[in-house]
Order: structure tokens, then C-alpha cells, then sequence
């Protein structure tokens, strides 16, 4: 019977040079692997400054554009509403109320009053339904101030947009408030779906 041929069996240099291949292969990739990991957690820095930066601008521009909206609505707003039959003889921007003693404090944005009364209006870029809440807790406070104080007089809400989705309008009115958004060169004012919410 005739022996089968084996291959010639690997050599104990060949085994250790391919060990040593395998060793320095590894190594570079892992070397390779840390550069790109170092690489990329630059970027991430790079892009988290980018998006902070864009966050803070972005919060300026707001603000500065509610402002815009603010003074845009601000001078009319008395005679626009008192054709509604309001009557109100006073308006005001940017009213600060504050009473420590009760810890109540707050802004508003427009204030159009009288002597039995007065409508709070929320100016804003783009309103939410989280600022609607806001003016609803503004609201509250503005009643609870008033009652501490001995005012009587009855408060209404509005809020008033440069941009307004329609179920974000939808949302305000069935809140009671009246909706201020623009119109051309000046704006309209919807009243709520029922009477107007008072406080």
C-alpha cells in the first residue's frame, strides 16, 4: 500500500512570524481605531459648541422678534379693542407686577385697563400651547394679586403671534383668550368661541 503524502508541517519561524503579523496588524488597527474615536469626539465637541451657539442666537432672535411684534401691536391695541366696546382708557408695556410678602411676581407683556376692567395679552413669536398655560397660571396670579390689593375689577386674557398654527389658535380660543395675529400691514383680533374667560 502506498504512503500518502503529507505537507511539510509549518516551521516554528513560520508560526512566530505569522504571530507577529497578526500582533502588528492588531495593534495598527487598534492604533488607527483610537485616532478616529479621538477624531470623532472632536466633532461632537465641535458640533455641541455649533448647536450651543446657534441656541443662544436663535433665543436672541426671538426675543428681538417679539419685541418687533410687541411694538407693532402695542399702539393700536387699546383702539382696536375698545371697538369691541371695551373702553379702556389706559395701555401699557412691559408691566411689572411684584409683591414679595405674597411671592407673586410676574410680567406683562401689554396691559389695557380701566376702572372695572383689565386685559392681560401675551406677545410672543411663535405662541404654544405652553405659553397658553402660562398666561392662564399669569392670570391666576394677576386675580390673587388683585383680591390681596382690593382691586374688583374683572381680568381677561389674549395672546397675541407673529406665527400661528391653527391649532394653536384653536387651542387659545377655547382657552377664553382672544387671538391677536397680523393682517396686511396691521391685525385682527378673534374673539374666544364663547364669552371671553374672566377672572
Amino acid at each position: 500500500m502506498e504512503a500518502t503524502q503529507t505537507a511539510n508541517p509549518p516551521s516554528f519561524e513560520s508560526v512566530w512570524a505569522l504571530f507577529q503579523e497578526t500582533d502588528r496588524f492588531m495593534k495598527e488597527n487598534a492604533e488607527q481605531h483610537e485616532r478616529d474615536m479621538r477624531e470623532i469626539r472632536e466633532i461632537q465637541k465641535k458640533t455641541e459648541r455649533i448647536v450651543e451657539k446657534n441656541a443662544v442666537e436663535m433665543g436672541r432672535l426671538s426675543r428681538r422678534m417679539g419685541e418687533v411684534v410687541e411694538y407693532m401691536v402695542a399702539p393700536n391695541l387699546r383702539d382696536k379693542f375698545n371697538e369691541f366696546g371695551f373702553n379702556f382708557s389706559q395701555s401699557n408695556q412691559n408691566t411689572i407686577v411684584s409683591d414679595k410678602e405674597n411671592k407673586i411676581s410676574f410680567e406683562i407683556d401689554v396691559f389695557l385697563q380701566n376702572y372695572n376692567k383689565a386685559l392681560l395679552v401675551e406677545v410672543k413669536t411663535k405662541p404654544t400651547t405652553e405659553h397658553v398655560q402660562e398666561h392662564i397660571e399669569r392670570l391666576e396670579k394677576m386675580r390673587k394679586y388683585a383680591d390681596l390689593h382690593g382691586d374688583k375689577r374683572t381680568f381677561l386674557g389674549a395672546v397675541a403671534g407673529a406665527v400661528m398654527s391653527d391649532n394653536v389658535k384653536e387651542y387659545i380660543l377655547k382657552q377664553g383668550f382672544f387671538v391677536i395675529e397680523p393682517s396686511g400691514e396691521t391685525f385682527n383680533i378673534i374673539p374666544p368661541n364663547n364669552k371671553p374667560k374672566e377672572w
